[in-house]
């Protein structure tokens, strides 16, 4: 079985969350490894010195890897993947512009740098979603 392109993007995508779940829990790529919290704001733990990371945040990246390996394996499944997954990337973007940083509401936690990267990644997944699964008419049909 071949798989179509929307399903090789749910599928990167996937293994891109995947990787950076785990990348997330590796000394050295992510900085101020020892002040990497459960949760909350107070984690100084930074993935590649930029991203404010914790272990919940960590799980979520690695939850969502694993959610998107899975809908890979039909293209329904992963067009659905690519375009919720990205409108809930886009609400965390909007939360991380509303919230008090330093209050308990930041319990992911997260930083501008998150916020920005949440905003390219839901607008990436929602385009990945509908363009790679919009019908084209038949050779010789006009239009």
């Amino acid at each position: 079985m071949t798989a179509t392109p929307v399903q090789t993007a749910a599928l990167v995508v996937g293994a891109v969350f995947l990787l950076v779940g785990i990348l997330g829990f590796i000394p050295g790529i992510t900085s101020d490894y020892d002040q990497l919290s459960g949760a909350g704001h107070h984690s100084g733990a930074m993935l590649l010195g930029l991203f404010q990371v914790s272990v919940l945040h960590n799980i979520v990246h690695l939850l969502f890897g694993v959610a998107g390996l899975a809908a890979a394996r039909a293209v329904a499944t992963a067009r659905t993947f690519l375009i919720a997954g990205g409108v809930i990337y886009l609400v965390l973007w909007i939360y991380g512009l509303i919230i008090d940083k330093d209050s308990g509401a930041n319990f992911v936690p997260l930083n501008t740098a998150d916020d920005w990267l949440h905003f390219v990644l839901g607008l990436g997944m929602i385009a990945l979603g509908f363009l790679l699964t919009r019908t084209r008419p038949a050779a010789g049909t006009i239009r």
